[in-house]
């Protein structure tokens, strides 16, 4: 905003998460996930619409959620990084709808497997590559750049008329 005035786009691609068994895992990190994955969007997406909203300008607002937002993570025990991302698949619907008679759309993104950050060591493990390619009917990660096309798609006026959805780029993941 002090650089250049105005934000026409915001993209909130905040994750992180520990696997514990439900069972194991402490309170501390359970409140750390939350806040990071789910407090951080909402207080950034309603900043931000706050000030397009006050602008009368329109926007497009993406929310990086994730397949384990609508799919248990199962067999990784990761029930606050799934529990925070279903929650952002369901936050996008509630800012989508209540921010559609403003010109500001509200979309999520929710990628399957690709390499990052977050996947960390595991990435080049052979046991999680031969999951991954038993487990995506696509038979592999994500690559670099297949999610580009998904963001600008939301970010431009060609998605104009797409308010509170999530759109799968999972290689057929969630198909199954």
């Amino acid at each position: 905003m002090d650089r250049f005035g105005t934000v026409d786009i915001l993209v909130n691609n905040a994750g992180a998460g520990v696997s514990y068994p439900a069972t194991e895992e402490p309170l501390e990190s359970w409140h750390r996930t939350i806040e990071l994955n789910l407090t951080s969007v909402f207080d950034l997406s309603r900043l931000v619409a706050r000030h397009l909203i006050e602008e009368g300008r329109p926007g497009s607002i993406i929310n990086i959620a994730s397949i384990l937002g609508l799919v248990a993570a199962y067999p990784i025990p990761n029930a606050s990084y799934a529990a925070t991302k279903a929650a952002v698949v369901n936050l996008t619907r509630e800012l989508g709808c209540q921010w559609a008679k403003d010109s500001v759309r509200v979309n999520a993104i929710a990628p399957g497997y690709f390499p990052s950050e977050f996947m960390g060591e595991q990435e080049g493990e052979a046991k999680t590559v031969a999951f991954l390619e038993r487990s995506t009917p696509m038979g592999r990660m994500g690559k670099s750049g297949e999610l580009d096309g998904a963001l600008l798609f939301l970010a431009s006026q060609a998605s104009s008329y797409c308010t509170g959805t999530t759109l799968v780029v999972d290689g057929g993941w969630t198909a199954r």
